[in-house]
């Protein structure tokens, strides 16, 4: 149970709880087990995340390898079946997958368009916090250290908005729903300071490795903390996000408290340290 919560991107606890069921049975889905449409909850599972490695390899942008067919993906499968002489219903079927998995990418080991696309939005992108807009999300308990948070960024003349709930997906809804730029999310730890990013299926966010390399140099220290390499994760709040996202588990309680305000200016560096360095995602 490890050794597969590791793999799929899961907190490591030895414990089959709702996300690692979730992702088990996204796990036993194949392309071709089953028709792939859009629908609402969206399909999710490994056949989805093949289908979009697919589409991407070829040039066609189904959005991040996220495993979930969201509209993206049905663009894209609508754009494939047109250039293919398919029936363009943006369903992957039989003959859909038989002609994707027929037709053979350039390269041996392709960039997914979705890439191409995060990254040179990020390189085209204004170098200041200046009118992004930047949520900051928490989980319970670190309400006070996200409204600093806000406040610090407000005064770089970044729209900063904060979000309470204890729900990733929730978060990472709303977040969507403003159109955020970047989503910082915070939650408690017993000691130390971990940063994640989404990264799954062979998939990573550039822009959310860098905003976390960034964290690591500011934050730590001012917890006492050794910083550490940041890790790829798929958890919702970092996999359901369309932005460069972070996950930051600060610890312990007290200390967190009691830095609150060195940490909303070394959240508000880390930040500034991002988009001064897009040039290198």
């Amino acid at each position: 149970m490890r050794a597969f919560q590791e793999r799929r991107g899961l907190r490591v606890d030895g414990i089959c709880g709702p996300q690692t069921w979730a992702s088990l049975v996204e796990a036993g889905y194949h392309l071709g087990d089953r028709l792939l449409y859009h629908t609402s909850p969206p399909l999710r599972g490994d056949d989805v995340a093949e289908l979009q490695r697919r589409l991407g390899a070829l040039g066609f942008d189904a959005g991040r390898v996220d495993a979930i067919f969201g509209e993206d993906t049905q663009r894209a499968v609508l754009e494939f079946q047109r250039n293919a002489g398919l029936t363009a219903d943006g369903v992957c079927g039989p003959a859909t997958r038989a002609v994707l998995v027929r037709v053979k990418a350039r390269s041996e080991d392709p960039i997914p368009v979705a890439d191409i696309r995060e990254r040179e939005a990020l390189r085209q992108s204004p170098r200041t916090l200046q009118g992004r807009t930047v949520v900051v999300g928490q989980t319970g308990g670190l309400d006070a250290l996200a409204d600093a948070v806000v406040r610090a960024l407000g005064d770089t003349g970044a729209q900063a908005i904060p979000l309470h709930h204890l729900d990733g997906s929730a978060q990472a809804h709303q977040a969507n729903g403003v159109g955020a730029d970047v989503f910082v999310g915070l939650a408690s730890a017993a000691t130390g300071c971990s940063t994640a990013f989404y990264a799954a299926h062979g998939f990573e966010s550039r822009g959310g490795r860098r905003l976390a390399e960034c964290i690591q140099k500011e934050v730590p220290g001012i917890l006492g903390a050794e910083a550490t390499a940041p890790a790829g994760m798929a958890l919702p709040v970092l996999r359901e996000t369309r932005m460069p996202a972070v996950l930051c588990e600060l610890g312990p309680p007290p200390r967190v408290v009691s830095q609150g305000p060195n940490l909303a200016c070394a959240f508000t560096k880390a930040l500034e340290c991002w988009v001064r360095g897009l040039d290198e995602v």
